[in-house]
Formats: C-alpha cells, sequence, structure tokens
C-alpha cells in the first residue's frame, strides 16, 4: 500500500469548512442567512434547523426576513429565535417575521472576536489531530516495510507543508472575520474623535 494524500487534504478542509460555517453564524453587525441557520424549531413533534420550515433572505444589509411556510408554525419559529441568544426581537406580520439586525456593542464585538478566535483555535487543533494521525500511519507503513525510510520522510514532509498551509489559511479566515466584526465599531470610534476635536 502506497501512501495517498489526498484523504488528509480533504479531512483538513472539512476542518476549514466548518470554521467557515461557524463563523457565518457569528454577529458581525451585518445581515447573514448563516447567522439563524443554527437556530431549531420544535415543529411536528421535534426539533427542526429553521431552514427546514422556511424561507430566510436579506432584503437590506440591516434585516433578515423569515418566511414561514406554515401558519401554524410561526409563534414556534418566533419563539426559537427569541429564545436563541442571538440578540434580535422578531418582528412579525402574518407568516413573515422581520429581524432587524441592531448594532453591536463595542463589548458585544469584542465577545465575538473572543468566540471566533475560539472556534479558529479548535479548528487548528482539529487539523493537528489529522496530521498526527496521519505521521503515525505513515511510521507504520514504513514499520510493515510497505515503503521506504525515505519515502517516509518524503511523505511526512508533504503532511507537514500542507497542514502549514492549512493552518495559514485559518489564521487568513480568523483575520478576515476578526476585520469584519470589529469595522464598524473603528469607524464609529474615530468619528466620535473627530466630533470631539
Amino acid at each position: 500500500m502506497k501512501f495517498d494524500i489526498t484523504n488528509t487534504k480533504e479531512k483538513m478542509e472539512k476542518s476549514v469548512d466548518v470554521l467557515k460555517k461557524e463563523f457565518s453564524g457569528l454577529r458581525t453587525g451585518r445581515a447573514s442567512v448563516g447567522l439563524v441557520e443554527p437556530v431549531q424549531v420544535d415543529a411536528y413533534g421535534s426539533k427542526v434547523p429553521i431552514s427546514q420550515v422556511s424561507n430566510i433572505s436579506v432584503p437590506e444589509a440591516r434585516l433578515l426576513t423569515v418566511q414561514v411556510w406554515d401558519n401554524s408554525l410561526v409563534s414556534a419559529v418566533e419563539n426559537a429565535i427569541r429564545s436563541s441568544n442571538l440578540g434580535l426581537n422578531p418582528m412579525t406580520e402574518g407568516n413573515l417575521i422581520r429581524l432587524p439586525i441592531p448594532d453591536l456593542t463595542e463589548d458585544r464585538r469584542k465577545e465575538i472576536v473572543k468566540l471566533a478566535s475560539k472556534y479558529a483555535e479548535d479548528s487548528k487543533v482539529s487539523v493537528r489531530n489529522i496530521r498526527r494521525d496521519t505521521m503515525d500511519l505513515i511510521k507504520s507503513l514504513e514499520k510493515d516495510k510497505e515503503i521506504s525510510q525515505d519515502e517516509m520522510f518524503d511523505y511526512s514532509e508533504q503532511v507537514q507543508i500542507l497542514t502549514d498551509k492549512i493552518i495559514l489559511r485559518i489564521d487568513e479566515i480568523y483575520s478576515e472575520k476578526e476585520k469584519d466584526i470589529l469595522q464598524v465599531w473603528w469607524i464609529m470610534y474615530w468619528k466620535n474623535i473627530i466630533l470631539l476635536n
């Protein structure tokens, strides 16, 4: 059996995809469908994702709308949003729920940055665990004489290069998200400084 890095790469890419999904649920002051995607609604005797009982859209930069398909579920969807700790205040008109996105305070932005940092760190740990498992596999292949020692070093180097690339991507994604979260706060801060002077 020869070693193939494709499986390792796919697993690492999945860690990055999970991180992106987690980041899409973090509020930045702009409306995003990903913000309410984690909300679970009590419907038909079980908890289901909000996207399975409604259509979510972003008609404006600071507004989400949730079009509930079944009128009997409107209050369940509204309650699920209220109890989700997203800081959103649903306004219901028939089966349409409007979710205005309020401004984030400086403290709330800092909390969100901390959470984003934790998600990024968890993602790196996941990638490093995949690297460790792959390195163990390479060593066992060499030990069982399925690959040579030179191949073992070569494959190990390939895995390390891949790991470094993925970790760098995670750092870049986190850096972008951090900028996105803090951006409006800095604009407001500098406007206030200018107004005071």
